[in-house]
C-alpha cells in the first residue's frame, strides 16, 4: 500500500524557551515533529500507527533515542486527557523505514536523509 505523502503544516505552534519545531503529516499514518536551532536539525519524532496502535521514535542530535507507545489518554468517554509517552521497546524498523520512505518525497531532503539515516541506525 503505498503512504500519502507528507505535507509541512504551515502553522505550527511554537514554545517559548524551546527548539523550534517544524510539523508533517498525512492524512492516515505518519506525522513528522522536527527540532531545530539556528537552521540545523537537533531532534525529531516519527510518529506511526496513528489510525491503530500509535507509537512515536524520538531522536537527538546526540545519538539517543527512545521509542514509545502513544496513550491518548481518553480511555474514559467524554473526557478527553492529554496524550502521554509510554515506554514500548523495539519496533518494526523495516517497516516504519519503508512507510517513511514513501511519504517523504515532498518534505525537505534534508530532513528525509536524517530521519531516514537514524532509522537506520536504530538498533
Amino acid at each position: 500500500m503505498k503512504h500519502p505523502q507528507l505535507r509541512e503544516y504551515a502553522r505550527v505552534r511554537q514554545i517559548e524557551g524551546e527548539p523550534q519545531r517544524r510539523w508533517f503529516g498525512n492524512d492516515t499514518n505518519l506525522e513528522l515533529i522536527v527540532w531545530h536551532e539556528h537552521g540545523k536539525v537537533i531532534g525529531f519524532r516519527l510518529c506511526y500507527d496513528l489510525e491503530t496502535d500509535e507509537h512515536a521514535l524520538t531522536w537527538w542530535a546526540d545519538g539517543s533515542y527512545w521509542h514509545n507507545r502513544i496513550d491518548a489518554g481518553d480511555t474514559v468517554p467524554g473526557k478527553d486527557a492529554t496524550p502521554i509517552l509510554t515506554a514500548d521497546g523495539m519496533f518494526d524498523r523495516t517497516r516504519v523505514a519503508r512507510e517513511f520512505s514513501e511519504a517523504s518525497g515532498a518534505i525537505d531532503p534534508e530532513i528525509r536523509n536524517i530521519v531516514q539515516r537514524a532509522l537506520g541506525d536504530y538498533a
